[in-house]
């Protein structure tokens, strides 16, 4: 689908849950029919939007979500209401919130041994067999039990086996983006020792990079994120992803800057000739990050226009000077933000940051269209 080039009260996000589906069916086939592919939709789906993200990728199979807090749980049970999709809280087991998790058909992902203790208490005064995935720390040194607590943990898994249905042993690489890092094979390595003493639960190392990394680390579930949205999972190699996201935003004003004179806050962009800009409804209010002032460029029929001076709240300047006067636009043509010229990890790198933070900025003013 395109976009007319008419006045728009707002910029056009455009979210194609087709591409969405086919990168699922891809990480299908890259990890083939004995290992699971779930889903991670924290985040409200990396931005895209869950309440359409979570529906389209049930449709093509998907039965295990992840997402990162008890809240995002609350909603995505509200959205997938069926019992026989699992909704698994990557954040843990919070205090008191037991309960929370039972009533609502969640499982936790105990982080800590603390974590099992609580859910070990509430298991003996309501029934046993609860589920839950537990996590060890194999080198991200952020969330799952470090080392002393695996130990621990695994002393006492006859123990727990009596006690917890342990759905997956999972851990999280560190750098599986990065082509050869040593700590990939460290952290499999890691990862398949400790896991071993769980004959009964299945295993879940893989992220998107993973993925498409290295088949031995796909185990019994992998849990796509990035990739489901578009983003690169082998930044070294061409994008094996469709594009999810495309955004337009339309211009507003259009002058001329006669040479010498400034624009924008703090006037740190001076015309070093008369130069064409244009105005377009687009700054860091709407997820666009002021980090793109000077460095970011915009597209107007293929052609680059580029970002000059600050990104502010609402607006950014760009220069028409690479256009042909044949083909300038005017008040109300859409300007391409991510499209076929630039995708979020494209537009990333001139603001020094990654793909995540792009689509996860996405703001709330955008006009949203879900192609389905």
């Amino acid at each position: 689908m395109s976009f007319d080039n008419t006045a728009s009260s707002a910029g056009q996000l455009v979210l194609d849950m087709a591409a969405l589906r086919s990168n699922y069916d891809l990480c299908k086939e890259k990890v083939g029919l004995h290992c699971e592919v779930a889903a991670a939709v924290k985040a409200d789906a990396y931005g895209i939007g869950v309440h359409e993200v979570a529906p389209a990728l049930h449709q093509s199979g998907c039965k295990t979500f992840f997402v990162a807090t008890l809240n995002e749980g609350l909603s995505l049970r509200k959205i997938l209401p069926d019992t026989d999709i699992t909704i698994a809280v990557l954040n843990g087991l919070q205090a008191d919130s037991e309960e929370i998790f039972d009533f609502h058909n969640l499982i936790p992902v105990l982080n800590s041994y603390d974590e099992v203790l609580r859910w070990e208490k509430y298991s003996i005064r309501t029934r046993p067999y609860l589920k839950c995935i537990v996590h060890f720390d194999t080198g991200m040194a952020r969330l799952g039990m470090p080392p002393d607590e695996q130990e621990q943990f695994i002393s006492n898994a006859a123990h727990y086996a009596k006690i917890f249905d342990i759905k997956y042993i999972m851990s999280h690489f560190a750098c599986a983006d990065e082509l050869d890092h040593p700590l990939n094979e460290q952290q499999y390595e890691a990862f398949q020792n400790a896991s071993d003493s769980f004959l009964f639960s299945g295993k879940s190392l893989a992220n998107s990079s993973g993925i498409f990394r290295d088949s031995r680390y796909h185990f019994d579930m992998v849990r796509p994120g990035m990739c489901l949205y578009g983003l690169n999972p082998l930044p070294e190699q061409a994008n094996p992803m469709r594009p999810v996201a495309k955004l337009n935003v339309p211009l507003l004003q259009i002058r001329t800057l006669k040479a010498g004179m400034s624009a924008g806050y703090g006037a740190g962009w001076v015309a070093e000739k008369d130069t064409m800009l244009a105005t377009v409804q687009l700054g860091y209010a709407d997820g666009f990050l002021r980090s793109f002032s000077s460095r970011g460029t915009l597209y107007w029929q293929n052609i680059p226009c580029p970002i000059i001076g600050r990104v502010s709240m609402d607006l950014t300047i760009i220069s028409l000077e690479n256009i042909p006067e044949s083909l300038l636009p005017k008040p109300g043509d859409l300007l391409e933000v991510l499209g076929k010229n630039q995708s979020p990890d494209d537009i990333a790198g001139d603001a020094g940051t990654i793909g995540y933070e792009i689509l996860t900025g996405l703001g709330a003013r955008y006009n949203r269209l879900y192609i389905k």
